[in-house]
């Protein structure tokens, strides 16, 4: 098997195992994300919990490349 074809399958186990973990952590909700609903639609936009994720990856991905 090739790289790319092992970095993509790994990568879909990660994404597969923090979208089944996500389900009972109830994170997401976050004070400023914005909701609108209308009738049967609802309209969701994680602002606050997609700025807290940048924040906390960027020094993740920073640590990483400080002690490589």
């Amino acid at each position: 098997m090739t790289g790319a074809a092992k970095f993509i399958m790994i990568a879909g186990a990660v994404i597969f195992i923090i979208g089944f973990i996500m389900q009972f952590i109830n994170l997401g909700r976050l004070p400023g994300d914005i909701v609108i609903k209308k009738g049967n639609t609802t309209f969701y936009f994680p602002i606050v919990t997609s700025i807290l994720a940048s924040i906390i990856l960027s020094a993740i991905f920073y640590l990483i490349g400080r002690f490589r």
